[in-house]
């Protein structure tokens, strides 16, 4: 869903950081590949996420949900010198394109694969986490972002994507569509946590950054 006009979208775009060949490269191979492309992060998303995370200079980056590797390797370009990244996704048969586009980025040695249910993997990674970002199963980010947030340094920056999903969120609930509800209670939920600050931006299908207070 567009929340603005498609030329005034692409004015955005043309006006913000070029996005890398290797990034066009793997959102072509995505396109041809991969069901669902329009999962991938994409050209001014990326660029936001590769902005805050240089802003950042984590040392340690966790994400939730890796999909083909594009938001991975937009995080990475902000690591601080050491720094690795932890991503984590559940579906096996998309490990090799995501091997194969963090070797080309140069990040092989600092990009951590993990597959598997992030609930039984965060537990078990050392923190703590100066960025995180939660991409994954919508029903399920409440729990995510639990297990993250005690792992994630005070002053740390938690990123929420699709969280305005396509605009249902101010459109009536259809009582089977359980995603959009799920969504729904957890950006209540983030909004009334004394734990973080936090901001929503309409920045593509939603982000939100919740500091750890």
């Amino acid at each position: 869903m567009h929340f603005l006009e498609e030329s005034l979208e692409n004015y955005i775009t043309d006006h913000s950081q070029e996005e890398p060949e290797i990034l066009k490269s793997l959102t072509r191979e995505t396109h041809l590949t991969v069901i669902q492309p329009r999962m991938i992060t994409g050209h001014y998303q990326g660029r936001v996420l590769s902005m805050l995370s240089k802003i950042i200079q984590p040392k340690k980056i966790l994400e939730i949900g890796t999909y083909t590797g594009y938001s991975a390797i937009c995080l990475a370009e902000g690591l601080a010198p050491k720094g690795v990244l932890h991503t984590i996704d559940i579906n096996e048969e998309l490990l090799n394109i995501q091997t194969k586009y963090f070797t080309l980025s140069g990040n092989e040695d600092r990009i951590i694969q993990h597959t598997g249910d992030a609930l039984t993997i965060i537990p078990e990674l050392e923190g703590p986490f100066d960025l995180v970002f939660i991409d994954a199963e919508k029903k399920e980010y409440k729990k995510y972002y639990e297990s993250a947030i005690s792992k994630t340094a005070k002053g740390g920056l938690i990123l929420s994507d699709n969280v305005l999903w396509s605009g249902k969120v101010i459109k009536p609930l259809n009582k089977k569509d359980q995603a959009t509800k799920a969504l729904l209670e957890y950006n209540n939920y983030l909004k009334n946590d004394p734990r973080v600050a936090t901001v929503m931006l309409s920045v593509r299908d939603g982000l939100t950054l919740c500091r750890v207070q």
